[in-house]
């Protein structure tokens, strides 16, 4: 299937390295993990109050969420091009990715100014134009920190350190909200703050290699090479593929919160139990996916998706069972295709065209998703939450079943 080749990969690499679940992970991967897990602090406590505050605060309708929703995916699409490309070519992954977060970090304290849906959204997208400069060469760095067989295990120690500040930062909102009543400014007052110290972490402790001098660097492949490598390729049509009906967390947060009938102050607390799963499931996703294959926890961590939308779907009385059913099934989802899909694609990259090519993928996964929320946000609109989940439900199965009957099998590893 689509990932099986990055499998094969993995088991051409001859580099040796240590065995056992203790192996010294490189201190790039925990420097850039901490920058994450504050940043993410920061992004997350916007993420918490962002659809309540839209939706019930300033009035937008559901298929105008869906496009900002979108906006919010697809906004870094052609830049996580451009940042790849940009830092490929210049050899200077560490001050491209630094841009991307003190732009976003601006844009925390821009949302003090703003106080209408449009206004609101036009600051996300520069946000989000941050976030799209700075993925793939933060994501191009630890690939390029440790041999090909440990890219899993190396993206999950990773992911779990982002995750870690995806599970305070809700916790902090819930806080500041808890203080001081309708204090969305406020949160985003701390988040600004937050957000700056990360770019001081990134800074003073993240560490890169020289950029070798003009004289000594080999001429960087034309990006048309990309386009050569088969496994690249049914990376992309995977992502995109799958990530056309993948649900935003936004949309079942707020489908939760209608079931629930949950009071303004606790919806921050929703996305805390998505990352707890998360932060305890992706190392151990990460290091499963390098021993059964990153093909296999992929395509299983969509599956658990879907569970998570047929559960919403399914006649469950509103509680407990419910709540901690859907953010667990959609904590593990997050664990088993984060990390896993840059992991996959890693080894398939020459190490010039290494950010370029994760750029590429990415780019893939947020063009599909940013049409997936908009058709979300239109069929909610149109036929109501309910059948717009069905759909959305539906769609993911089928498109499971194309990637299981028709994207084929190829290297000599496990798929």
């Amino acid at each position: 299937m689509y990932l099986s080749t990055s499998r094969a990969a993995d088991l051409a690499g001859g580099t040796p390295v240590p065995s056992g679940p203790l192996r010294a992970v490189p201190g790039t991967v925990f420097a850039l993990g901490l920058v994450s897990l504050i940043t993410d602090v920061s992004a997350e406590m916007v993420t918490a109050v962002l659809p309540l505050y839209l939706v019930a605060g300033l009035g937008m309708s559901p298929l105008a969420f869906g496009a900002l929703d979108g906006l919010h995916q697809g906004a870094t699409a052609l830049l996580r091009l451009a940042g790849g490309r940009i830092s490929d070519r210049t050899h200077r992954r560490k001050l491209v990715a630094g841009f991307g977060y003190a732009l976003s970090a601006g844009c925390k304290a821009a949302l003090l100014a703003v106080t209408t849906p449009w206004s609101v959204a036009a600051v996300l997208a520069a946000d989000r134009t941050g976030k799209g400069l700075r993925t793939a060469p933060r994501d191009a760095l630890i690939s390029l920190s440790c041999p090909p067989q440990d890219q899993g295990r190396a993206f999950g120690v990773h992911r779990a350190l982002d995750t870690a500040g995806a599970l305070l930062g809700p916790l902090a909102a819930f806080g500041v909200l808890w203080v001081v009543a309708d204090g969305y400014a406020a949160v985003f007052t701390v988040s600004c703050c937050v957000a700056v110290l990360g770019v001081v972490v990134l800074v003073l402790f993240v560490r890169e290699a020289p950029a070798p001098a003009p004289a000594a660097r080999a001429p960087l492949p034309p990006v048309r090479t990309l386009v050569r490598i088969p496994g690249l390729r049914r990376l992309c049509a995977t992502a995109a593929v799958l990530g056309l009906f993948t649900v935003g967390d936004a949309f079942l947060y707020l489908l939760l919160q209608r079931r629930l009938e949950l009071p303004a102050a606790y919806f921050p607390l929703l996305p805390v139990g998505t990352a707890a799963v998360f932060l305890l499931a992706a190392l151990p996703a990460g290091r499963a996916a390098d021993r059964l294959g990153r093909r296999r926890v992929f395509l299983g961590g969509h599956v658990l998706l879907l569970g998570a939308c047929l559960l919403l779907l399914a006649p469950v009385p509103a509680g407990p069972p419910l709540v901690l059913g859907v953010l667990g099934l959609l904590g593990l989802f997050y664990a088993a295709t984060d990390g896993v899909l840059m992991a996959a694609a890693g080894p398939l990259l020459p190490a010039g065209l290494r950010t370029t090519g994760l750029a590429v993928l990415q780019t893939a996964q947020a063009l599909a998703r940013f049409a997936g929320s908009l058709m979300f946000g239109a069929a909610w609109t149109l036929w109501g939450p309910g059948p717009a989940l069905g759909i959305a439900a539906g769609g993911l199965v089928l498109s499971l079943a194309a990637v299981a009957l028709f994207g084929g099998r190829e290297g000599g590893g496990p798929s």
